[in-house]
């Protein structure tokens, strides 16, 4: 089983899993900024629990951004390279960030109403993919309580400032999974979940990929 791969595809999971409970349903336009490894797989997970009209993708290097779109052609998925960052972002419904930014890449600003926000790059305490306003202006989710608090950038720099406190943040992705918080809560709320990683997320990945298939319900039924 290959690391990198197992968590790329969880990391992008997890993703998407928040965007079940935080991004409205009605979501059509998603925006992908970066153009590693992470991009076609999050796009892809994010497709999975919303249905989008619009795929763009975004990156300083516009070869590499028509390559993941080519990539993700290759998966039955239309997209195409994004035509500038802040009109892209000011559209987007779902924005998912992969970067290793040690600058913000989004600004709050340009979060329109109801918009949701993914934060995945960011892994460092010196890192930032999103401004303190994008903070400030969201209800603000992490992946765990632990890793966010004390690896994010984002959340470590905005605590230091005290543009946020701690009790900004709403609820961790297993609380929200456990549906002991809502989610999202009103149409018009602006959604932020920042995500680190956590070695549970590796582990419950590894078991599904070497867990035997589950028998066809009918199968299941007759056994039974």
């Amino acid at each position: 089983m290959e690391a990198g791969a197992l968590t790329a595809r969880r990391t992008a999971a997890a993703s998407a899993l928040a965007s079940s409970y935080l991004s409205r349903q009605d979501s059509k336009r998603l925006l992908i900024v970066g153009t590693g490894r992470l991009s076609p797989n999050l796009a892809a997970a994010h497709a999975s629990v919303r249905d989008f009209d619009d795929i763009a993708i975004w990156g300083r290097d516009a070869s590499k951004a028509q390559k993941i779109v080519e990539e993700l052609a290759a998966m039955g998925l239309r997209a195409r390279p994004a035509q500038g960052l802040e009109k892209e972002a000011k559209a987007a419904d779902v924005v998912s960030c992969c970067t290793l930014s040690h600058d913000p890449l989004i600004r709050g600003e340009w979060l329109k109403p109801g918009a949701h926000l993914d934060l995945v790059g960011a892994f460092t305490p010196q890192m930032k993919e999103a401004d303190e306003a994008a903070l400030v202006r969201s209800r603000v989710f992490v992946d765990t309580f632990e890793g966010a608090l004390s690896e994010s950038g984002e959340l470590v720099q905005a605590l230091k400032s005290g543009a946020l406190k701690r009790s900004d943040i709403k609820a961790s992705l297993f609380e929200l999974s456990r549906g002991e918080h809502p989610g999202r809560e009103h149409a018009l709320d602006i959604t932020l979940f920042k995500s680190v990683g956590c070695s549970l997320e590796d582990l419950a990945a590894a078991e599904l990929c070497i867990a035997p298939p589950s028998p066809p319900m009918h199968d299941a039924l007759a056994a039974g």
